[in-house]
């Protein structure tokens, strides 16, 4: 990873060159104010005041450029306009032909003024985050809190390129009219869809897209995905990148993939209302279905590692055997019955746990889908997990018939093993018939080029050095020790994946061990809800396979509104920890309240309270992976040991404990079942509360 001070200096457009962030020059001060606090010639409170001004006026000499780069795109569009009204009923082709090429011409100083945004965004993140390193001193949440929304602050200029909407609007809306459009009588807004063929217009979307990151709710959603997002794309590689992301982004292999994300999770919940059911008719103690249920879970912990590594080389083929082996899995947990074996029931459960991948799904929606369309993908991931969530539960309540064919037998318990078979076989020739492997780079290659660029970096500074004074002065002997400053910054920070899941731990900060325990915790408290519902409610209620599958599908049903209402408003108008806080408290809120202390035990305290335990837990897990995402080092969004695939074995991890809770709890009786189930998660609840406390000022 080159330094970013270089990046820069090397990217920057020469005649804007006296208008970008000086950041040499604040990178030098962060060193010294390093120097004078740690000699004591300087307050902190002062290091502050000093630093908030000098980046204030960096910012201000990027807004007021932008403005006036802003001012002379108008002047030319509005003389462009004067031009474009003159135009009669049958304009002559030149005529025509020459206001595209203006507006061409407009469209591509727009793309320099949005790469000059751009660059300059990311240097004052750079530089900010550089002063909270050196200092350990979280000085850009308070930078960035009281100039974001401020009247009289340029920050907003930078983020949220204030102004530059309009410029874009204006290029593709009259590139669109002198389109050959005759006969049409709508206009580009009446058809928001339609693909502008100008490639400047394509470009400008891009970096647009690049900049805005999509909207509030598609950002949330994909953050609830935790697929993490990479770096912005340098300009000058945009274009080899676009191409590269059409040779391997393709439609059909996205939907196959967000499809095995879906019949997973119907997979994983179609059991739940009968697994208890299904116990006891093999011999086996109601509780039991703590097991079968989470045997699942604990072949995922194994699978997520090696279809993890597996999609460093493939997509198609771990898809493929995911498939086969979910298909058998599901063929013996329907025969488990006619074999009247737990034994079998177990095994086919621990064959659907070997055939997730969901961390092939991930990991295709980050590498091979552009980042223009990434975000609605990565909701799309979530959405297909909720959608499964709800179908599974009601797709169960659905199959209460009961007829036999030949020697195999078909009731409400294996029902769902063969209509998952047939599902995952269907799903198995789909896939083989229309998903296209995406290319690939060898490993090799990339090490060539490694070694290509680092011999052209020393040719280069050979060739500039032959150029260089015999006496060289102090300030840039200084600057020279800074640029390897930066060097060794940019190794340590470097993007390489980890290769083991010890390197991976010592990557995760205080801060990340805590979001990890907090999703453990979630996880484990929905399981619990989740696994035992059938049994509590039979127990308790007396209620029927239907009832249960009824309440667990209007859970899932809660994921996609409360996620809307979250990401569009909510995270809007407070921070995201403050979210985080006020969730695990709810979440702690909903367990105290499911406890069975007033007899009877009633139907609105169980519902309520469970209402309110999944609903909390679905705004916390979108918060916190949402803060994971930002908190996780930059080495953990590639490779194996990715932080995708920590918080998938976290979350496993917690499911595993849950189910196995479940089936030791059932020796104390189904009377206690409930309590003691219920108090682990309570103290798990209060210890992440208590953690989040000691952690919060390090959240973003």
């Amino acid at each position: 990873m080159v330094a970013f001070g270089k990046k820069l200096k090397e990217r920057s457009i020469q005649e804007w060159q006296g208008y970008y962030i000086n950041y040499k020059l604040m990178k030098k001060k962060v060193n010294q104010y390093s120097r004078q606090l740690q000699g004591g010639d300087l307050e902190r409170r002062q290091v502050l005041k000093d630093f908030s001004k000098m980046l204030d006026n960096q910012i201000e000499k990027v807004a007021l450029f932008m403005l006036e780069q802003q001012g002379l795109l108008a002047s030319r569009l509005q003389r462009l306009r004067e031009s474009h009204d003159a135009l009669g009923e049958e304009p002559e082709i030149s005529h025509v032909a020459n206001l595209k090429e203006g507006y061409r011409a407009v469209g591509h100083d727009l793309l320099k003024l949005l790469f000059f945004v751009e660059m300059n965004a990311i240097g004052v993140r750079k530089i900010l985050k550089k002063f909270d390193k050196r200092f350990g001193y979280r000085f850009t949440n308070y930078y960035v809190k009281t100039r974001a929304n401020h009247p009289y602050s340029e920050l907003q200029q930078v983020y949220k390129h204030v102004g530059l909407g309009a410029v874009v609007g204006a290029v593709s809306r009259n590139l669109h009219e002198l389109q050959n459009n005759q006969g049409s009588y709508l206009s580009i807004y009446d058809q928001p869809a339609l693909p502008l063929q100008d490639p400047v217009v394509d470009s400008i979307r891009a970096a647009v897209d690049r900049l805005t990151h999509s909207t509030n709710f598609l950002n949330f959603m994909a953050q609830h995905a935790f697929i993490m997002q990479q770096d912005l794309p340098s300009p000058q590689d945009e274009e080899e990148a676009v191409d590269e992301e059409g040779r391997r982004y393709h439609f059909m292999s996205l939907l196959l993939n967000l499809v095995n994300t879906f019949l997973y999770m119907v997979n994983t919940y179609i059991i739940v209302p009968t697994a208890d059911d299904y116990s006891m008719s093999l011999g086996a103690a109601a509780t039991v279905c703590g097991v079968v249920i989470g045997a699942m879970a604990v072949a995922q912990l194994f699978s997520s590692v090696y279809f993890s590594a597996w999609s460093n080389r493939s997509y198609f083929k771990p898809l493929i055997f995911s498939s086969i082996v979910l298909f058998i899995g599901n063929l013996l947990y329907a025969l488990a019955f006619d074999f009247n074996s737990i034994a079998v029931l177990l095994i086919g459960r621990l064959f659907c746990g070997l055939g997730s991948a969901r961390a092939v799904n991930r990991r295709y929606i980050s590498d091979c889908v552009p980042l223009k369309i990434r975000m609605q993908a990565s909701a799309g991931f979530v959405s297909a997990s909720a959608l499964g969530m709800a179908c599974g539960p009601a797709l169960a309540g659905l199959l209460q018939i009961r007829f036999k064919i030949y020697k195999l037998t078909f009731n409400q318990n294996t029902l769902p093993g063969w209509v998952m078979a047939i599902a995952w076989l269907v799903y198995l020739v789909w896939l083989a018939i229309s998903f296209r492997e995406p290319v690939l780079e060898p490993e090799e290659s990339h090490s060539t080029s490694k070694d290509s660029n680092s011999s052209a970096v020393q040719d280069g500074n050979l060739e500039a050095g032959i150029k260089l004074p015999l006496l060289i002065t102090s300030e840039e002997i200084e600057e020279q020790v800074e640029d390897e400053d930066d060097s060794e910054e940019a190794s340590e920070e470097s993007r390489a994946p980890v290769n083991s899941i010890g390197a991976a731990y010592r990557l995760l900060t205080p801060s990340v061990k805590v979001q990890l325990l907090i999703y453990f915790m979630l996880k484990y408290a929905m399981e619990i809800l989740l696994s035992e519902s059938s049994v509590i409610t039979t127990y308790y209620f007396g209620w029927s396979t239907s009832s249960v599958a009824i309440f667990l599908a209007c859970l899932g049903l809660t994921v996609l509104p409360v996620n809307i209402v979250i990401g569009s408003y909510i995270s809007n108008m407070f921070e995201d920890r403050q979210i985080l806080l006020v969730s695990e408290i709810m979440v702690c809120v909903g367990i105290l309240f499911s406890f069975n202390v007033i007899v009877p035990y009633t139907v609105p305290q169980y519902v309520c309270s469970g209402l309110i335990m999944f609903v909390s837990a679905e705004v916390l897990e979108g918060v916190n992976l949402s803060l994971l995402s930002r908190v996780m080092s930059s080495r953990l969004s590639r490779g194996t040991y990715n932080g995708g695939l920590l918080s998938t074995e976290a979350g496993t991890i917690a499911r595993v404990i849950a189910d196995v809770t479940i089936t030791v709890a059932g020796y104390f009786g189904r009377d206690m079942l409930l309590n003691v189930t219920l108090l682990p998660s309570l103290v798990t609840c209060v210890v992440s509360i208590v953690a989040t406390c000691f952690t919060y000022n390090s959240l973003y």
